[in-house]
């Protein structure tokens, strides 16, 4: 059954315990192990809506919450009609994220920032070859795409090239991109009379120095100039040194870039030196890492008990099963279509966020001009040819297009009941986009 957490004595559904973690089935005060579906019981008839509101908020967000509830929400209580017409729900997630916001890759997710043991005051070479030697291959131009979890500063570009003892002798441009950016951060170009220096298996020359923060995101291209092909190596075949996690590789054959963002042929034809930035503040984080979390464990523990006291005095929330994380919106959302439709009876469904405010009288009377007492309805202010971010808030790095089809702007659009249903009964199946908020 759906996971929801719900007051109302006569639901009978699967609920989240947020205090104790634990499912319950509830009916009223007594818990119930042989509480059977809604489905079972013909008798009990659903109160019928025209309008299902699904007012989308995240966990903390209290203040907004109690503003809507003041404004138009507190004005369709008291409307004569309307107040009987429409149903309003807070969509939350039942559980907050584990992992303090500081400890975390970003802002928007649930991911462990893992990095341990960091390499400090010293620099470091992003790459290292086995004893095998690299492959000269027909591609003239190779990339790696990678993003960096901690602060770094990159010293050297370098290439992969087998001298054997007669010199370098080839021609080759290193540049770096920052994502979605069409002109190079820094390069290095390598000729025979200025080849740089040799350490180990690549050569390497110095470029201007940035420090690249926390979550900067970037490309390292090299270009042959020659007709031969460069010397380069497979990601999976080469040693990534990371410094203990402060930079990760992403890869499209793992499913994390589409292979149109990639610029030449993926893989590794030379390398990079950097340094680790603030390498005492990031020893004092690791440090003090337990404390956070076990501070953090104690703010969730009292953000479960505010938010089922405010459940309780409102009934005007549904718990979803879902980590209450930026980057789970859709699937807070397909889970509130579920709830919806295993619930409650209704024509049409609103969406919206919690900073938005909604004029309900004249939602109605659009409603009414637009004639949508019918199926296969989707009103809203679509966007077109939208551009997919790689980087940042709504960054999307499956999504195979460069521009999103068609989509509603998820500050407010209105679904017909037969499409809330087609989303609700297909949403194990549905693949969730950051843009695309359903």
């Amino acid at each position: 059954g759906l996971r929801c957490f719900l007051r109302r004595a006569t639901c009978g559904f699967q609920a989240v315990d947020l205090q104790a973690g634990r499912n319950k089935r509830l009916l009223g005060e007594k818990l119930l192990s042989d509480a059977r579906p809604l489905a079972f019981f013909p008798q009990w008839k659903l109160k019928h809506y025209d309008v299902v509101v699904g007012v989308l908020s995240a966990r903390h967000n209290h203040e907004l919450r109690s503003v809507i509830r003041n404004t138009w929400f507190q004005h369709l209580k008291q409307h004569p009609t309307l107040s009987q017409r429409v149903l309003v729900k807070f969509i939350i997630g039942a559980r907050g994220c584990a992992v303090p916001v500081e400890d975390r890759e970003d802002p928007y997710s649930c991911k462990l920032l893992n990095i341990s043991n960091p390499v400090l005051n010293q620099e470091i070479e992003a790459f290292s070859l086995p004893e095998d030697t690299p492959v000269l291959s027909e591609d003239r131009v190779v990339s790696v795409n990678f993003r960096v979890l901690y602060p770094i500063v990159i010293t050297s570009l370098g290439v992969f090239y087998e001298a054997d003892g007669v010199g370098f002798q080839r021609n080759i441009t290193v540049k770096l991109y920052q994502a979605e950016h069409e002109e190079a951060l820094f390069s290095a170009r390598f000729s025979p009379p200025s080849c740089g220096v040799q350490v180990n298996r690549l050569w390497y020359k110095p470029v201007e120095q940035f420090i690249l923060p926390e979550s900067f995101e970037g490309t390292i291209v090299w270009e042959s100039q020659d007709l031969q092909g460069l010397v380069s190596r497979n990601l999976h075949k080469v040693m990534v040194n990371d410094g203990g996690g402060v930079f990760r590789v992403i890869t499209a054959g793992e499913g994390l870039l589409p292979h149109e963002l990639t610029e030449g042929v993926e893989g590794i034809a030379g390398g990079f030196i950097y340094t680790i930035q603030e390498g005492d503040a990031l020893l004092k984080s690791l440090h003090t890492r337990p404390e956070r979390f076990t501070s953090h464990i104690k703010s969730l523990e009292k953000e479960d008990i505010l938010l089922e006291e405010e459940s309780s005095t409102y009934d005007d929330i549904v718990f979803v099963d879902v980590i209450d994380t930026y980057r789970n919106v859709p699937s807070k959302l397909l889970n509130f279509y579920r709830w919806t439709v295993e619930t409650t009876s209704f024509d049409l469904l609103l969406k919206t966020d919690d900073d938005c405010y909604i004029d309900l009288e004249a939602v109605f009377n659009r409603i009414t001009q637009k004639k949508m007492d019918r199926p296969n309805i989707w009103w809203g202010n679509f966007r077109l040819n939208w551009a997919v971010d790689r980087t940042g808030k709504w960054q999307e790095l499956e999504y195979p297009s460069p521009a999103y089809p068609a989509f509603a702007c998820g500050s407010g659009y209105v679904i017909s009941k037969d499409i809330v249903q087609w989303l609700a009964s297909n949403s194990e199946r549905l693949k969730t986009y950051q843009v695309l908020k359903l």
